[in-house]
């Protein structure tokens, strides 16, 4: 997956730039799906790794470009339609697993659950594409490049530690309820609902609570709330406290992307489709290298101690919201 957001990266400017990004939305989703079917049918390790390959780039493909189109579409309400265009997906999510987990308990293979996307995908098609949509024309200048300013590559080390810091967790979170309070594998199914839910609430109802404060302190917000949250997790052990806990975390975590993005496009210097796509780039490696790190450091240290880690990336990611802000007033456009 990591480095699939690292290829999409590099490619997307050129694919927004051949066919606008609409179509490089929906040719983003025609990757996914052969992914996904293949990883369904396919035989071997090395063909489901190409196949996790190409589920990981179709799926960065797509957010790069709705997360520009959407900010582009609603400019200074963005902050508030990206996050609850999100939460769609993060009830996907829940729902995805819960049906994987059920899968998993009976006869039937889970992996056929995987397949739940791909009807949906093609009823979206049919049903929400624009048959009156302008003839994108390449722009003469060939696509997004150049030099990006040094506060926008600040910003996204801190959007960096922040998506490091919300796959540590959804990685690991099950590995430390099993050591403190000896979970079952049915136990980290509902982690990853629990974590899941709180994006899907958050995703939604984040933008409207917050709405009277300027992006980089809803930002920070969130952040704050990840961090406290992710604390209660970090020393309880009691099973219930642990699962309300990991739902703050994805309070928490749920805006956090949508908002750095948000903000990326504007410290960019008019670049969003190069914004977002390098910002691909950041999220791929965070992906790749923070749960294989935190996994390192619990071979050597215990999964409780390399926890440890994650409160500092958290901490980070606030400390770069707040010295480097946007400017962006609030939500209301």
């Amino acid at each position: 997956m990591g480095i699939a957001a690292i290829f999409a990266g590099f490619s997307v400017p050129h694919l927004v730039h051949k066919y606008g990004r609409i179509k490089a939305s929906w040719i983003g989703v025609c990757i996914f799906s052969a992914g996904v079917l293949m990883f369904v049918l396919g035989p071997g390790i090395g063909f489901t790794l190409f196949a996790t390959f190409l589920t990981g780039f179709g799926t960065s493909t797509i957010i790069s470009n709705i997360v520009t189109i959407l900010a582009q579409h609603y400019k200074s309400a963005a902050a508030l339609a990206i996050p609850q265009t999100n939460a769609i997906g993060s009830a996907g999510y829940v729902m995805g697993t819960l049906i994987i987990g059920i899968l998993a308990g009976t006869t039937i293979s889970w992996r056929w659950g995987l397949l739940l996307p791909l009807p949906i995908a093609l009823i979206t098609y049919f049903v929400s594409r624009d048959k009156n949509a302008e003839l994108h024309v390449p722009h003469e200048d060939g696509p997004q490049r150049g030099k990006l300013p040094r506060h926008y590559w600040i910003a996204v080390f801190g959007f960096f530690c922040s998506i490091s810091s919300e796959f540590t967790v959804t990685f690991w979170s099950a590995a430390l309820l099993r050591e403190r309070v000896g979970s079952t594998a049915a136990i980290s199914t509902i982690c990853i609902v629990a974590v899941g839910s709180g994006m899907a609430v958050g995703r939604w109802y984040g933008g409207i609570v917050l709405k009277k404060l300027a992006v980089d302190h809803q930002l920070a917000t969130a952040i704050a709330l990840q961090l406290v949250s992710f604390l209660i997790f970090w020393f309880s052990h009691n099973l219930v406290g642990s699962l309300i806990a990991l739902f703050g975390v994805g309070l928490g975590i749920s805006t956090q992307f949508s908002l750095s993005s948000v903000r990326l496009i504007t410290l960019s210097d008019n670049k969003p489709d190069l914004a977002i796509a390098r910002s691909s780039i950041a999220a791929g490696l965070a992906i790749g290298l923070a749960p294989f790190m935190l996994g390192v450091l619990g071979d050597h240290l215990g999964i409780s101690r390399a926890y440890m880690m994650v409160p500092v990336l958290i901490l980070i990611s606030l400390v770069i919201t707040l010295l480097i802000p946007s400017k962006i007033d609030s939500l209301r456009a």
